[in-house]
Formats: structure tokens, C-alpha cells, sequence
């Protein structure tokens, strides 16, 4: 025999190993690239989540108004300030169970508004509003069953809450009667300016009902003091706009021919600031009523701190050392 090296022929069961040791390399590798393509194909559903989902924020969470066409008053938007105008004045521009809901919708949606910073809110002709609409929700009310009267007067505390909870300021311009639900119209409003021959009234007491409606016993007393709130909604008489300024109500009396104008003036001026910050300032006046000193001093402190993460800050200080105007884009 030649000194070559002699190869025994493989036991079957070695090559049954060594076959077995191939499909295991090859099932690995096969799986290696399912899984690197399952991975790539998940990163860009990720991807996709992702984006949709922020566009799917943004699209729920951003409205513009301008266009709004509104069905039972007024409504326009001048700059970044819009005016809703009760516009019933043959009858004192009441309410009825359209516009309270159509109101209560409108400021909810407001809340969501790019376009609108500050509203202003008045009457048509020489009156704000005289209140719930005696023919069309006073007489309907007598023959509501409970559960439908309680429906009633909790859309009506819905159009205060939103009202309150919507980021921009909103300025009442009161003329003439501002009575019933007008009054609390003007005082669920952030500032309010009037003329003096206007004519504040919390009726409810003259026709039978409690002074406590739609948070009047709440928020009353926080703007012109417990006693003078008291004297108010029990006894349902009319206060003067010189009454209502002194007390701390009205903001600023006007001349009748330039309130409207006077308190568009006003919200222009808020919305060409930083809007951000006013909603926060907003937020912080309502939620500080049920604080502690010690809880709202910590609230507020969280609360600038944000503030002071706004582009809105930044360019509050380039103005300041460039001893220039600054330009707010409330963001």
C-alpha cells in the first residue's frame, strides 16, 4: 500500500449529522434575514406610526375658525381677534336653547383655534343681553320633567366651564341691559368693559328661581365681594355702570360709540402678545381659586418655568438688548 492517507468511508450516521448541521445553518440564516426584515419592516411602521400619529394629533388638535359660519349670532374674525355679536335686538339679544348650545360648542371649539388669540364678546343695538328668551325657553320650561330641566341647566353651566377653559381672553362689551344669563354672560367673560347707562341684573330671583345659576354664587363674589355679590342675587336689582365700575365689575366705562371699538382695541393688543402665556396666566387666575398660598405659589413657579421654555421668552429678551419692540408669536 502506498504511504497516501487512507479516508474511511463516513458511518451513515455522521453524514446524517453532518447533513442535519447544514439545515441547521441554513434554518439560522434563513431566520437572521426574516428577522432583519421583520425589524425593517417594523422600524418603518414605527416610522409611519409615528408621523401618522403626530399629523393625527395636530389634525384633532388644530382648528381654524375664521371661517366659521355661526347659525343663531354673530361672528367674525378680524386679525387674531374674533366677536361674537348677540344679535336679537329688536328683543334685547336673549337667549334661547339654540345659541346657548351653539355658544357653549363654539367656545369648546375655541380652545383648539390657531387663528383666533382674543374675543370679544357684546350685543347688537344698545343692549348686551336681556337673558333666557321668556317665550322661547321660559314658558317651554314649565312643562319639562326633571331629568330634561336638569339637562337644561347643565348645558347652560357647560357654556360657563367652556367659556373658562377656552385659552383666550375674552372681553364683554356691555351696553344697556346686561341681565339674567346676559349678566352671567359678562361676568363667565375675563375683563369687562361697559357704558355707564348700562344695567346689571341677576334676575333669577324675581321670577322665582335661586340666585345660584350657572355659578354666579361662585365666581360673583371672587370679582366684587361676598356682600355686594349677596345683595346682588337676592335681591335682583339693577346696578348702574358707574355702580358696576366702582364695585370692581366693569374694567372701564366707555362711550356708548366707542365700546365696541374699545374693547377690540384691547383684545388686538392681548393677541399681538404672548398669547402661550396668557392662556397659562388664564389657567392659573381659575385654577388658584381652590390652592393653598403655599400650593399656588409652587403651581405658579411651575408654571413660569414653562413659560420661560417659549420661543415667546427668547424673543422678549433679543428686544430687550436690541432696545427694540418685541414681536410675539405666541409660541
Amino acid at each position: 500500500m502506498g504511504g497516501g492517507t487512507v479516508r474511511r468511508p463516513l458511518a451513515r450516521r455522521e453524514v446524517e449529522d453532518a447533513r442535519a448541521a447544514r439545515q441547521a445553518q441554513t434554518a439560522s440564516a434563513q431566520r437572521a434575514r426574516k428577522l432583519n426584515t421583520l425589524n425593517l419592516q417594523r422600524s418603518g411602521r414605527h416610522i409611519l406610526t409615528t408621523r401618522s400619529s403626530a399629523e393625527a394629533l395636530f389634525a384633532g388638535n388644530r382648528v381654524t375658525l375664521a371661517g366659521y359660519e355661526a347659525q343663531h349670532f354673530g361672528w367674525s374674525v378680524q386679525g387674531r381677534v374674533a366677536t361674537i355679536t348677540l344679535n336679537r335686538p329688536e328683543r334685547k339679544n336673549p337667549l334661547t336653547f339654540e345659541s346657548y348650545a351653539e355658544l357653549r360648542d363654539l367656545f369648546r371649539q375655541l380652545a383648539y383655534a390657531t387663528d383666533v388669540k382674543a374675543i370679544v364678546l357684546h350685543g347688537a343695538g344698545e343692549n348686551f343681553c336681556s337673558g333666557g328668551d321668556v317665550h322661547d325657553i321660559i314658558a317651554p320650561l314649565i312643562d319639562l320633567p326633571m331629568p330634561e330641566l336638569l339637562m337644561f341647566t347643565r348645558m347652560t353651566g357647560d357654556l360657563v366651564k367652556a367659556m373658562r377653559h377656552c385659552p383666550q381672553p375674552i372681553i364683554a362689551a356691555v351696553d344697556g341691559v346686561c341681565a339674567g344669563a346676559g349678566a352671567i354672560l359678562a361676568m363667565a367673560s375675563d375683563m369687562r368693559y361697559a357704558t355707564a347707562r348700562s344695567k346689571l341684573a341677576f334676575l333669577f330671583t324675581r321670577v322665582g328661581l335661586a340666585g345660584c345659576d350657572m355659578g354666579a354664587c361662585a365666581i360673583l363674589p371672587r370679582i366684587i365681594g361676598q356682600g355686594r355679590a349677596a345683595e346682588l342675587l337676592y335681591t335682583g336689582r339693577s346696578a348702574s355702570g358707574e355702580e358696576g365700575h366702582a364695585w370692581g365689575f366693569y374694567n372701564r366705562i366707555c362711550e356708548p360709540e366707542m365700546l365696541l371699538a374699545d374693547a377690540q382695541k384691547l383684545a388686538a393688543d392681548l393677541a399681538s402678545g404672548p398669547t402661550f402665556a396668557h392662556g397659562i396666566t388664564k389657567t392659573m387666575l381659575h385654577q388658584e381659586w381652590t390652592m393653598s398660598i403655599d400650593e399656588a405659589i409652587e403651581s405658579e413657579a411651575q408654571a413660569q418655568a414653562i413659560c420661560m421654555a417659549t420661543r415667546d421668552f427668547g424673543r422678549a429678551y433679543e428686544a430687550f438688548a436690541a432696545k427694540t419692540r418685541p414681536v410675539f408669536e405666541g409660541d
